[in-house]
């Protein structure tokens, strides 16, 4: 009998102490992946290592500094991969270029910096937290958003250093799919929403946001989604939450949808879960899904709903403890 009573005693503190340790990081790296049982195990074991390499990555920058510093170094370990569709990763356009955008923003502050349709630029998150910090504006675009990061020392790159194989022949698959079509507008319907980001809340109780993203396959030169647009796939306020999208940008412009769910929160008292997985939701439905996001409040509580068949996930506690996912699970 005393037995049991200790065994019981061990899971209540146990259950305890794992409700105390709260998410203070989490991350994705896009909406809409391989049907479950068709990515090889091979791929699926470097997906997971590479989320698990950003948790923890962004884990030591959040301790040594801010949500804005755990917010950036988990981004950047995902844009220097050939994994994710941002930086390194990104896809090619209908004219055969990588166009990049990103977007970060600090929940203390409401400072955000934003960038979009550049080329030269290995980390475009580290680009637009320099254009929030070191500049007067939001949101800064093309050639003249890479003069002003290399006047700040930020070094330019030649784009072939962003080109994989993997990324081109996508490019050169949806060319072929959309003659076949007679209409170029085939790889848009994929379900496939490549972009990484992050949310995270630091000791003293800030959160910050960011996303990156390289686009879609295909699709026309000079367009531009919701990663680097604020309030639309990226929003951080103290008061309410942190929160990162990826999907059919147009749909997340369009409805606003980061600002939402922080709306939600403080205006209706909305609980963070309830909040983003209702404006996700409530989106109109399309095929293959409209994509997902990650949300994380100042109590550490997260939510990373999605309506595509799998997300590339994770989340990191204040003990260090990782979780990564793809799918439902």
């Amino acid at each position: 009998m005393r037995a049991v009573f200790v065994l019981f005693a061990f899971l209540l503190v146990s259950n305890l102490s794992f409700a105390q340790d709260k998410v203070i990081l989490a991350i994705h790296g896009g909406a809409g992946v391989a049907p479950k049982g068709k990515m090889s195990p091979l791929l699926d074991k470097e997906y997971r290592d590479a989320l698990a390499q950003a948790l923890k990555t962004g884990y030591a920058a959040l301790a040594k500094g801010g949500s804005l510093d755990g917010v950036e170094a988990a981004i950047k370990v995902l844009e220097d991969s050939p994994l994710f569709n941002a930086g390194k990763g990104a896809v090619f356009n209908r004219d055969g270029r990588q166009e990049l955008n990103a977007s970060i923003m600090d929940g203390k502050t409401k400072k955000a910096g934003a960038i979009a349709g550049v080329s030269r630029l290995k980390n475009p998150i580290s680009a637009s937290r320099l254009i929030m910090e070191k500049s007067e504006h939001v949101f800064m675009i093309g050639d003249g958003a890479e003069r002003f990061c290399r006047d700040q020392g930020m070094e330019l790159v030649s784009p072939l250093s962003l080109w994989t194989e993997r990324a081109w022949k996508q490019l050169q698959d949806a060319d072929e799919a959309a003659r076949k079509k007679g209409n170029a507008q085939a790889a848009l319907d994929t379900g496939h929403f490549g972009t990484v980001g992050a949310v995270a809340l630091d000791k003293d109780g800030n959160l910050a946001a960011g996303t990156s993203t390289g686009g879609i396959t295909y699709v026309r030169a000079g367009r531009v989604g919701d990663s680097p647009i604020i309030g639309a796939g990226t929003y951080a306020e103290n008061e309410a939450c942190a929160v990162s999208c990826t999907g059919k940008g147009e749909l997340f412009i369009r409805h606003t949808v980061a600002a939402d769910i922080a709306a939600r929160m403080k205006y209706r008292g909305d609980a963070l879960k309830k909040a983003a997985t209702e404006v996700l939701a409530g989106l109109p439905k399309i095929p293959g899904g409209a994509g997902g996001l990650i949300a994380l409040d100042r109590h550490g509580n997260v939510a990373l709903p999605f309506s595509t068949n799998g997300m590339f996930r994770g989340t990191i506690s204040q003990t260090g403890k990782i979780w990564v996912g793809i799918y439902e699970e």
